[in-house]
């Protein structure tokens, strides 16, 4: 696989959040928080604007729908995708009251206490008394700021349909998720995974939404399988 792997980050997120992926795979994250675009169509235009020709892209959270969105409107600058610790529903009853309630906590007490609220249920249970971990995930989110949190929650509030796009994936495709994410649980993959041809589903053991930071090793273990990955299927891609 000769391809650049790129990293999408999700919310709050930048490349502090995929060191261990950098070290291991000279991994490209797309930082700058995709300029703090309020729509995921807009992440994407920001994204494809720095791209490479061709890529192994790799979506997280927020960043995998940024890059179904890539692979609708551009699929010949994709070599392989992963979907990582994300969903593909649209926005469900009660989701929006949550999100609200945490900007406006935000807003009254700052960006801090709102992190201090968000962040806890992204970690896995044995992971979150690792007091490094959460401060360096900590420190990442406060910097972001408040401006891009709310950019952020209205780009997923009004997130664009992606279900109908996923039996459309005709390249090497992954779905990897913490085995102990609350936020997007495993059977969000498997949906995923039943959806795209071809698809794989990992799971790795022990870390929850913030699965690349919390478990290096075992999250990189799973994508240098999916980077070195060739399907018995031939994949005749329409580029």
């Amino acid at each position: 696989m000769s391809e650049r792997l790129v990293i999408l980050p999700g919310l709050l997120c930048d490349s502090r959040m995929f060191v261990g992926q950098v070290q291991a795979f000279d991994a490209l994250v797309m930082d700058g928080f995709y300029g703090k675009a309020n729509r995921i169509e807009a992440m994407a235009d920001f994204a494809l604007d720095r791209l490479p020709a061709r890529c192994a892209l790799l979506g997280h959270s927020m960043g995998a729908r940024v890059a179904l969105e890539i692979w609708r409107r551009a699929p010949e600058r994709v070599e392989r995708l992963a979907l990582a610790d994300t969903g593909v529903h649209m926005v469900r009853p009660g989701e929006a009251d949550k999100r609200y309630a945490l900007r406006d906590l935000g807003r009254r007490e700052g960006c801090a206490v709102m992190v201090d609220q968000w962040l806890p249920p992204m970690i896995g249970k044995e992971r979150r008394q690792d007091a490094d971990l959460y401060a360096a995930l900590r420190a990442m989110s406060v910097d972001a700021g408040m401006a891009t949190f709310e950019a952020q929650i209205d780009a997923m509030l009004h997130r664009p349909e992606v279900e109908s796009l996923l039996p459309s994936i005709n390249c090497p495709a992954f779905a990897i998720v913490g085995s102990d994410d609350e936020w997007s649980p495993v059977a969000q993959h498997e949906d995923i995974v039943a959806a795209i041809p071809g698809a794989q589903l990992r799971i790795v053991a022990g870390v929850g939404h913030m699965a690349p930071a919390e478990d290096p090793v075992r999250f990189n273990d799973s994508v240098r399988e999916w980077l070195n990955w060739m399907p018995a299927r031939t994949f005749q891609q329409a580029r």
